[in-house]
């Protein structure tokens, strides 16, 4: 098995981002983490759920326990995805996970097999994760925002993102995180009801309802862009800096 500074190597991040014990440094933590400016309204009160199909659609997944959330996703035409789909990517992970991250949507590989980032930006993340002392199998829950390819990979129509919305907060009242890590402009845009943009987001602490909330890259956005790994870097250092200390039986970063 590779070694923490061998996978640092790998992200291209040794020796800069090295990570020491402050308290062996003499270094005292900071009382406070950087906290956002402004709450965006990521809990923002919720409209009044409609009447008809689409209200008894909500309230049925408000309800669904992890044995059926998979099968009602892959059951699920809401929106046209369920067309042109081959496999829907419902996430992937431990259901007691202290941090979720959230991504946009899966792609040709992650839509072949049905597990979310399992491609060459899965194998960044899971390699950022492993230099933190987690892994994708504990401690960690990742999924994404649409839960079905969109077409060439293209970005995530609002419509369909709202289809989706259900399902995912679902996933998240099922794992109740002491952490979400949006990965990338479409899931922070979901989770904190904005357009601004990932640079203007990232460094600081969000709230989604009372979960903290920490914005990175998307990790294919990374392997086009390998200078910004160190800024994602970062904002892990951030993330395990804001989770709150583990309580559960699982480990976690």
């Amino acid at each position: 098995m590779a070694t923490r500074d061998e996978i640092l190597r790998e992200l291209g991040l040794a020796p800069t981002w090295r990570l020491r014990s402050r308290a062996h440094a003499g270094e005292a933590l900071p009382a406070e983490v950087p906290e956002a400016d402004v709450v965006v309204p990521a809990g923002r009160v919720q409209p009044l759920r409609p009447a008809g199909e689409a209200g008894e659609r909500l309230a049925r997944i408000a309800a669904l326990e992890w044995s059926a959330l998979a099968a009602d996703i892959d059951a699920c035409n809401a929106c046209g995805l369920c067309r042109t789909r081959n496999r829907s990517v419902p996430g992937v992970g431990d259901p007691r996970a202290r941090w979720l991250l959230v991504g946009e949507a899966p792609g040709a590989e992650e839509d072949a097999r049905g597990e979310p980032f399992v491609g060459q930006a899965g194998k960044l993340l899971d390699n950022m994760l492993a230099a933190l002392g987690a892994s994708r199998r504990e401690g960690v829950y990742i999924a994404n925002v649409l839960k079905c390819r969109p077409p060439g990979n293209r970005t995530p129509e609002p419509a369909e993102a709202e289809a989706c919305r259900p399902y995912l907060e679902r996933q998240i009242a099922l794992i109740g995180p002491q952490l979400i890590v949006a990965l990338g402009r479409s899931a922070a845009s979901l989770l904190l009801g904005t357009d601004a943009t990932i640079a203007s987001l990232r460094g600081r602490v969000h709230r989604w309802r009372s979960t903290p909330l920490v914005v990175t890259y998307h990790p294919a956005y990374l392997l086009r862009n390998l200078p910004d790994k160190a800024k994602a870097w970062e904002d892990l250092l951030l993330a395990r800096q804001v989770a709150a200390p583990d309580t559960r039986t699982s480990s976690a970063p």
